[in-house]
């Protein structure tokens, strides 16, 4: 029988893949290096003499930040008139994509948004994870602006920002130089919340496509509150008790087998399973493929299993997901705290670029720690969502389940 290896030469393992898959210069088509792209960040080079955004290509400045420490964020949720009068009045139509998540704002300018406004869109990304705007002709300034308004923006220590500076920015770039490689990676590995390993992970982050493929190259983003609803009474409780480690050293080593600086020294930090969303108090499940390692206070089979099946239900239950398909100027808000997502990489060889503002929320808070807090019951979304609509279902489940005839 071969010898199992142990978890540090299987993270060596990965460290020489992604050396390997990056130790090269980006080569010609026809010479292509294949790359993962979720640890590989591209540095653009080529194409700049005839490209309308090269000042917003990737750039990794060699410099170094302190650890971040916890701030005080206060969401702007609260603030929100609860009908979101304001904003809904201000758009031509407001479409919800799907039953559970995403909601695309026709006709808004977002350049004109009142601070009113904003708020009512923190409450409105809250309630359904993602919101979509087209034609949108603000610039980074502008887009640094509104995210300003969610929180004190996020430097991320290893991903590339604009040639011009803005070190606030986190730059999203392709190009037929950068194929990614299959053999690398596995899909669901791509599906992420953003650095949730950090102290206060993003709120409501933005990102604006400014180049991008005809089709292909669309988002897909997954509710955490509708995962924590699908599961059982005995499911959701046991969850609420757990904690689980998200980590950001598999993507500094990533960088820097890459030949690239680390900006930050990486961190590792405890979250709760189940969190809750300071302003709707709604539960929602919060982990990744992309940085939770494993739960923490239980055996190693036990965490594995928990995750992975987690994480299967994030990556193929579309029940709980919509999907985006961006055109040029297109802007997508969403709440890190509450969706996972993950670009498709399809586009190949084409050009697919975009630019990011990620503003900081507040510590993750457990359903007890929620509740001891604000003297408030934390809620299963979905079963207040049909309070709304007058339906009564009961959380408890007695006697076997049965199968239903269900076809498509």
């Amino acid at each position: 029988m071969a010898p199992v290896a142990t978890n540090e030469e299987r993270g060596n393992t990965t460290v020489d893949r992604i050396a390997e898959l990056k130790n090269t210069q980006a080569k010609p088509i026809g010479e292509t290096k294949l790359i993962n792209p979720f640890y590989s960040p591209s540095a653009g080079n080529g194409n700049d003499d005839d490209y309308q955004y090269a000042k917003y290509k990737p750039y990794f400045p060699v410099v170094n930040w302190e650890p971040l420490t916890e701030i005080d964020v206060t969401d702007r949720g609260h603030f929100a008139d609860p009908d979101k009068k304001a904003l809904f009045s201000a758009a031509q139509k407001v479409k919800h994509l799907t039953p559970t998540i995403g909601t695309e704002l026709v006709g808004i300018d977002l350049r004109q948004l009142t601070d009113q406004q904003k708020d009512e869109l923190a409450l409105l990304v809250a309630e359904r994870g993602a919101v979509f705007f087209r034609d949108q002709a603000l610039n980074i300034h502008e887009q640094l602006d509104i995210a300003r308004h969610f929180g004190p923006l996020h430097k991320h220590a290893t991903t590339p920002i604009p040639r011009e500076g803005l070190e606030e920015v986190h730059v999203v770039y392709n190009d037929a130089a950068r194929r990614p490689d299959a053999s690398a990676f596995s899909k669901i590995e791509l599906w992420h919340s953003d650095v949730s390993y950090e102290i206060q992970p993003p709120c409501a982050t933005s990102l604006k496509v400014i180049t991008g493929p005809e089709y292909g190259g669309d988002t897909l983003w997954s509710s955490g509150y509708a995962l924590y609803s699908s599961l059982s009474p005995g499911m959701q409780t046991y969850l609420e008790g757990l904690t689980a480690l998200h980590s950001a050293v598999a993507q500094a080593e990533g960088s820097r087998s890459a030949g690239l600086h680390v900006r930050r020294e990486p961190v590792e930090t405890v979250h709760p399973v189940v969190r809750v969303h300071p302003v709707t108090g709604w539960k929602s499940v919060y982990v990744n493929p992309g940085f939770t390692r494993r739960i923490l206070g239980v055996p190693k089979i036990e965490s594995d299993t928990i995750l992975n099946f987690l994480f299967h239900q994030v990556a193929e239950n579309v029940d709980f997901q919509v999907r985006f398909h961006w055109e040029p100027n297109s802007v997508a808000f969403w709440d890190n705290r509450i969706v996972n997502h993950t670009a498709t990489f399809d586009f190949w060889p084409q050009t697919r670029h975009a630019l990011r503002a990620t503003p900081h929320g507040e510590k993750p808070e457990s359903v007890e720690d929620y509740e001891s807090r604000t003297g408030k019951v934390a809620k299963d979304r979905q079963i207040e969502i049909w309070k709304q609509q007058g339906i009564e279902v009961s959380q408890a489940k007695k006697g076997p389940s049965r199968a239903r005839g269900y076809n498509d």
